[in-house]
Formats: structure tokens, sequence, C-alpha cells
């Protein structure tokens, strides 16, 4: 496939190279190679099966809501972050006070994210260079790595990507001086009428943005998030479930390698790579639509064998599992109002019934438990800890 120029390294006056944009986006990158487009199409068939069957499921929510966490986990691990989607579980539940501090990256990437959607959402936000700040700063304020990062700021110094310095990173966004021209260019792309495919404008504005890398940190998360957000707010999503940091962390260094290359002209290499995993993604996102209402017609099969009053309460139950799928004897006294007696009772029969496990094998106070088959579809089907 041909190069096309988005920039050059050039020579600095304190003796480094630093990719310096050419207007973007250059007219030769809209002459999209055949594959592209073919493949362009595949990625938007699946998409809208997608589509069709969230309109379906009438608990799309518990859905989205594990997607997410898998998201977040999987973005977070990216920039080497070890926590893990049940560690995250566990904090937002406040079940568990010895986990890992890097759980803290895991926590702000949803919090970006659920303020991302209810921008778009309920304030009809416009997707913008404002946007993007406001989501970076809800990514960075107060996290445990946003020390030297200036949340919701754009750079006034110099970055890079590897290395110690920016004589031997792998990698020199462009200097503060570009970063306006820069910036504007990739705004008005975002907003201009130009007839390029929705899946395609996300691919772009994901790899631009890294390119100008316009933050000291969090460009990645912030990024990623990016391409979720944008191709919801253009109503191509009809839910926002379609996440693609699983994919692109199963193919860590392949990521990075394909966007070294969009950075020395390789653009449709890159848009190549992205759609490839779209398709994996959404296929994925359906197998396990269909994995989550076999389970749940399963459990509900095995909670209609009890008498009516179990049956009716541990019913009413299954959906908040679903949401938070793992619980202490305080959760349940929570959503149920009974004694700390009643609800260790709930949970032994949910136990016995084989829909929570144990936490912990070595553990009897201060136990919790997992709706494990639950978490199990989010966990089996792609790399995500």
């Amino acid at each position: 496939m041909k190069t096309i120029q988005i920039g050059t390294m050039q020579l600095q006056p304190s003796g480094y190279r630093a990719f310096i944009p050419a207007s973007f986006p250059p007219k030769s990158i809209y002459d999209f190679p055949k594959n592209i487009l073919i493949k362009n199409s595949d990625s938007t068939f699946i998409v809208g099966t997608l589509n069709g069957i969230t309109r379906l499921l009438p608990d799309i929510d518990f859905f989205i809501k594990m997607y997410l966490r898998k998201d977040a986990t999987s973005s977070s691990q990216i920039e080497g972050t070890l926590a893990t989607m049940i560690d995250a579980i566990e904090a937002e539940a406040k079940i568990n006070s010895s986990l890992p501090d890097d759980v803290d990256d895991i926590l702000h990437y949803l919090t970006a994210l659920h303020f991302g959607m209810r921008q778009i959402e309920d304030h009809n936000f416009p997707f913008s260079l404002r946007f993007i700040r406001d989501l970076h700063y809800q990514l960075l304020h107060e996290a445990r790595s946003s020390h030297h990062a200036n949340p919701g700021e754009f750079r006034i110094t110099q970055n890079w990507v590897g290395g110690t310095i920016p004589d031997n990173a792998r990698f020199v966004p462009p200097p503060p001086s570009h970063l306006i021209n820069a910036l504007g260019d990739l705004e008005a792309f975002i907003h201009a009428n130009d007839g390029v495919p929705v899946l395609l404008k996300a691919g772009l504005l994901h790899a631009q943005f890294e390119t100008i890398h316009p933050f000291l940190d969090g460009n990645g998360r912030t990024g990623r998030l990016l391409i979720t957000l944008y191709l919801w707010n253009k109503q191509y999503l009809n839910k926002p479930v379609l996440y693609l940091s699983s994919y692109f962390h199963l193919h860590r260094q392949e990521y990075y390698d394909r966007l070294e290359g969009y950075h020395q002209g390789k653009v449709f290499e890159w848009l190549d790579f992205y759609l490839d995993g779209v398709i994996h993604t959404a296929t994925e996102a359906i197998e396990t639509v269909d994995k989550i209402i076999e389970l749940r017609e399963k459990d509900m099969r095995i909670i209609q064998g009890l008498g009516k009053r179990s049956a009716e309460l541990i019913t009413k139950l299954l959906p908040s599992l679903f949401t938070q799928p793992i619980v202490n004897v305080q959760t349940i006294q929570y959503w149920t109002g009974y004694t700390r007696d009643g609800a260790h009772k709930i949970i032994t029969r949910l136990v016995d019934l084989g829909i929570l496990v144990p936490r912990y094998t070595d553990k009897t106070y201060g136990q919790s438990y997992m709706y494990k088959k639950y978490l199990d579809i989010f966990t089996e089907s792609s790399f995500v800890a």
C-alpha cells in the first residue's frame, strides 16, 4: 500500500529530531485502497449486527457496564497497570481494602468514560478539543500517576515516547510550538463533512491524536477513549458497546508498530490493523451477548426450581449480580434490607445453587463471593485479567 506523508522528523535547536506534522488531512488520505473499503464494509455489517442485538436486549446496561470495566482494564494495562478487572470490581464495591495501588488507574479511566458518555447523551456536548481536554481532566485529576501530567491542559513542554530523553526516544511528537496548528487541523477534521466513512474516520482520529500526543501523560488512554465515544457521538453505535482496548492489548506490539508506521506514512496499514480489531471485537461482543443470554436462562431455570418465596427473591437479585458480580454479606444486606444472618443464608443458597462461588479458598471471615460463570465470559474471550 502506498505511503502518505503526514509529517516529517526534523532536527530541533536542542539537537534532537521531532515530528513536524504536515497539514492534516492530506488529500491523498481520501484515496482509500479497495481492500480497506471492503474491510470497512465487512466491519460495518458486523457492527450493524451488534447494534441490532443491543436493541433487543432488555438489560443491555448490565452488559455495557461490564464492557466498560473490561476496556478500562485493558487500556490501563497497555500502559503498564498490573491491577485486574476483578480488582476494579472489588474497588468499586469497596469490598476489598488491600488492593494494588494501580487499580486507581482503572477507576479513573471508568470515571472519564462515564463522564464522556454523560456529556454526549445528556448534554449533547460537541465533540471538540474542549471535550478532549475535559475527558483528560477526568482521567488524571487526583489520579495516582498525575503528579506532572497537568490534567486537562495541553502541554507547553516537549514530551517523548520511549527512552529517557528525546535524543534516545522511540518517537518525539510535535514540539509545543506546532501543537496549535496540529490540534486545529484535527478538530477541523472531526467536524468536516468530507464523506469519509465514520468507522475509518474514528481510526484516523485515534492515530493522528496519538501522533500529536498533546498531553504530558495519558495520551494513549485518552486516544482509545475517543474511538468509542466518537462512534457513539456520530450514532454509528446504537449503544457504546464497541471497545478496542482488549484487542490492542492482545496485539500490543503490533499496535505500537502500526502507530509508528502511521507516523512514517503507512496510514492504510494502520487502518487495516484497526479494522481487524473492529471485526474481532464486534464478533466477540455478539458471542458474549449470546453467552450472557444462555447463562441467564440456565440460571433462571435453576432458580425456578426453588420454592416460590426463594425463587422470587433470588430472581430479583440476579440482575444486580449482572451489574456487580462480586459481593459480600454487606452487599446482600444493602440490596435486600435483610439482617446479616438473613443475607448470609441467601449467599449460602446461591453457593449451593452454583451461582456464586467463594472468592478465596483460604478465608472464612470477611469472605466475598463471585458470580464466576458470568465473570468468565468477559475474561476468557480475549486477554483481560
